[in-house]
């Protein structure tokens, strides 16, 4: 089959296609015949290996795991002998979890994994790009946002920004969404009240105050947004950095505002999969919808990472397999 093989760290060029053997389902596993799959700032790490020390989990030298990708929508193309969850021909969507592997044509998966059939009215780049649990995670469980209060989005056009927009209005927020001037319309359109053009205003200066503040870019950080947050207010991050590695723990136990980073892919399967069946029934019922930048065919997989590497990308970049 072809795959898109990343056999060492560096810029986007040493993503490639390449020929690697189809995987056999074992026992409790199914093999998806991948439509599409997401490339996210995830990848971006594993492939460039940065930051440096999460090397030691993804390899000192070169990459463990040479097939990249997680998120995934496509449809079952065999199944184990003691599966009974799925048949061939049903279509899913859903992650391989730490496995990786997604960037190819097909992908062993156990029947267990965090799957979901694929929401009705929805084609596989759409539904690939709804597999991320990242802004749902960090919105409920994290900041426990609700009616009433205000959140301000750092990188609000991205793919979790964008859906970190439209969950909060379902929780009843109200919405600031900090992007590039390109995005402005597709924030707006998905529910913000307000929008900053980091280009021309820095949100820091502004002298409003926010409930919560999601910095999903990682381009702020605690100690400049701190004195923005209101009494009890939290600052969430996906970026790790050395300090707020330090910060979280710190705030956790001192004073009333809190920096927050956590990681949501490893969070239990069984947790996966019961956001999947929400986020299903949430596009199902027309509160979510699904936003996808470009799609790429394997062919040109690197230019798919070089999009991922610029500013201003609105929504998931998608790569096509099929």
């Amino acid at each position: 089959m072809k795959a898109a093989v990343c056999a060492a760290y560096g810029l986007p060029e040493v993503v490639q296609e390449a020929d690697v053997d189809t995987p056999e389902p074992g026992p409790n596993q199914i093999l998806v015949r991948v439509h599409a799959a997401t490339v996210t700032a995830a990848d971006r790490a594993f492939r460039s290996g940065t930051p440096r020390f999460a090397r030691l989990v993804t390899g000192l030298r070169r990459p463990k795991k040479s097939v990249l990708g997680t998120e995934f929508a496509g449809e079952v193309s065999a199944t184990g002998e003691a599966v009974t969850r799925y048949t061939v021909g049903d279509k899913v969507f859903g992650a391989t979890d730490l496995g990786l592997g997604a960037h190819a044509e097909y992908v062993c998966v156990k029947e267990d994994a965090a799957l979901a059939a694929l929401p009705t009215g929805l084609d596989y780049a759409e539904a690939a790009t709804l597999v991320d649990g990242t802004a749902l995670v960090f919105l409920r469980d994290h900041a426990k946002l609700h009616s009433g209060q205000s959140i301000l989005i750092n990188g609000a056009s991205g793919s979790v920004g964008v859906h970190a927009v439209q969950l909060a209005r379902h929780f009843g927020a109200g919405v600031t969404a900090v992007c590039s001037g390109a995005g402005a319309e597709l924030v707006a359109r998905l529910g913000a009240d307000r929008v900053i053009d980091y280009t021309r205003t820095d949100f820091t200066k502004e002298g409003r105050t926010y409930d919560v503040i999601f910095d999903v870019a990682g381009a702020s950080s605690y100690g400049r947004c701190r004195r923005l947050l209101k009494p009890g207010g939290r600052y969430l991050t996906t970026v790790p950095s050395p300090a707020i590695m330090v910060q979280a723990p710190w705030t956790a136990v001192a004073g009333s505002r809190r920096a927050v980073i956590a990681f949501t892919g490893l969070r239990p399967v069984e947790a996966k999969v019961k956001d999947l069946a929400l986020v299903k029934e949430l596009v199902e019922a027309g509160r979510i919808v699904p936003v996808v930048d470009q799609t790429v065919p394997l062919t040109r997989v690197a230019d798919a990472y070089r999009h991922l590497d610029r500013q201003g990308k609105r929504g998931t970049t998608v790569l096509k397999l099929a």
